[in-house]
């Protein structure tokens, strides 16, 4: 299925952009080749592959969720701005009587 300069107009104007005649053509050319091999994909024979989310055999890489210690109260309360009876100090939200 070709692709024509009309329609890359079409899609440009839906999508409300505006492409000046030398973009038109170059992405008229751009989209053809991309339709062409997306075309060439769907014509391939996959009927023997089972369906994957990944193209390696990965299992959980991530690490194991174990608990550990916290920062200490101090150290965090030490790089914060403000600071009253211990805790962060941050301006009333609008609106809030004091």
């Amino acid at each position: 299925m070709a692709i024509s300069r009309d329609d890359v107009a079409y899609v440009a104007a839906l999508a409300r952009l505006e492409l000046s005649e030398e973009e038109l053509e170059r992405y008229t050319v751009q989209l053809a080749s991309i339709l062409a091999h997306a075309a060439d994909i769907a014509a391939l024979d996959l009927s023997d592959l089972a369906p994957m989310a990944h193209p390696l055999p990965l299992k959980n890489v991530f690490r194991d969720d174990e608990p550990r210690p916290g920062l200490e109260r101090d150290v965090v309360l030490a790089a914060a701005p403000a600071v009253e009876d211990h805790r962060f100090c941050v301006p009333r939200i609008l609106g809030e009587e004091p």
